[in-house]
């Protein structure tokens, strides 16, 4: 096993040879808000990358990943981040399903979808959220019978990302009629390429369509595609969460000091940062960027230990409020012109787009208020919230 930092040369060397050519352009496609962007050609990238052996690098060599360490694992990804690849398209499988089914899967599921999502052959989108179950995933409505070999599944996620362009789905219905809350729910793995699904794509405030509706209506899968025992769903449901707050988020801070380093040269552009309060504001910026890195390396105990605890709900609050009032500081910084759209009809600057993508991080993957009550209940242990 090589060292951090030759595997980090490794990386970045190999990133700069291959972007290049075909790939050239794809610099900086993608992302949230932006998935839309060159996404059949991003897709052939991160073939290209899992042909050379660049997806899953976490994962364990018998499953086809690279077994490299939690160190190396940060260096690729903030690597990555730095050599402004193009956003990519198999994390929903790579980073949070692959990780859940090698916890929790059996042998026959991890050798029939593990080297597909490797290989980047099938795309996974999570179906957790429901119009009445956003953030309050135990109040979940969507039901899954058992029909001799088949589950059959009836109801609506909302929110789901990229379902647009998956195959599969990871679907958490009520499997025990009559249970309430986190009690019998089954975490079941739906293709979506059947009848009785209906992807419907949600216009944003962006103008794109990152989110989706999912229908189900009595759409069908094996009876063995469930991951755990029937009504351990919670449970299933709850690790993959905590897969999601793994080491990528290093990463994504990569790209936040970009974002605050234009805004930075954008107000020395535009004399904007003559402006004391904007200084003020770039600087607890740059401030509240340290703390939320410092958030993430001390999350990465409980990855080493497997999955970040409780304490994750931490730096996804801070983060979250972060970027959304970084979205609100480059406005300003716009000034009065930030109001008008680049072009016809409704063409985006990067900082409007920032500005109004940035209003949901504090709602998806955990909403500012859910977070509070994890952190007040499990962390701090508070007096639980009374619940119906």
């Amino acid at each position: 096993m090589s060292s951090v930092e030759e595997f980090r040369t490794e990386v970045r060397s190999w990133l700069h040879d291959n972007l290049t050519g075909e790939f050239a352009a794809l610099r900086g496609r993608g992302g949230p808000g932006r998935e839309h962007e060159a996404f059949a050609e991003r897709l052939a990238w991160e073939r290209h990358m899992a042909a050379a052996g660049w997806t899953c690098v976490g994962w364990p060599a018998e499953y086809g990943g690279r077994g490299a360490t939690l160190e190396q694992q940060v260096a690729f990804h903030e690597e990555y981040a730095l050599a402004d690849a193009p956003a990519r398209v198999g994390h929903i499988g790579e980073q949070l399903l692959g990780p859940t089914l090698i916890a929790f899967g059996t042998p026959e599921q991890r050798d029939r979808f593990l080297p597909r999502i490797v290989a980047v052959e099938e795309l996974w989108c999570q179906g957790y959220s429901e119009p009445d179950a956003g953030s309050d995933l135990a109040n979940v409505r969507t039901r899954a019978e058992l029909h001799g070999d088949e589950w059959v599944v009836t109801g609506q996620k909302i929110w789901t990302s990229l379902a647009h362009e998956s195959d599969w789905c990871f679907v958490v219905a009520r499997t025990e009629p009559g249970s309430t809350r986190h009690r019998g729910l089954s975490y079941l793995l739906v293709p979506l390429d059947q009848p009785g699904v209906e992807v419907r794509p949600i216009t944003q405030l962006t103008g794109t369509s990152e989110f989706n509706e999912v229908f189900f209506d009595g759409a069908r899968t094996q009876a063995s595609d469930i991951v755990g025992a029937p009504g351990e769903g919670w449970k299933v449901a709850m690790a993959t969460l905590g897969f999601e707050r793994g080491v990528s988020t290093l990463g994504q801070q990569v790209g936040f000091r970009r974002e605050l380093e234009s805004v930075i040269e954008l107000a020395k552009r535009n004399g904007a940062a003559e402006d004391p309060l904007i200084r003020d504001r770039i600087a607890q910026a740059w401030i509240g960027l340290e703390i939320i890195r410092g958030n993430a390396l001390r999350m990465l105990d409980g990855v080493a230990a497997g999955a970040p605890g409780p304490e994750a709900s931490i730096g996804k609050i801070f983060w979250a409020t972060w970027h959304r009032e970084l979205g609100e500081l480059a406005m300003d910084v716009c000034g009065a012109g930030g109001m008008l759209a680049a072009g016809e009809p409704y063409d985006l600057t990067d900082w409007q787009r920032l500005f109004l993508f940035s209003r949901s991080d504090t709602i998806y993957a955990g909403s500012n208020e859910i977070q509070r009550t994890v952190i007040a209940e499990r962390v701090l242990g508070l007096p639980k919230e009374v619940r119906p």
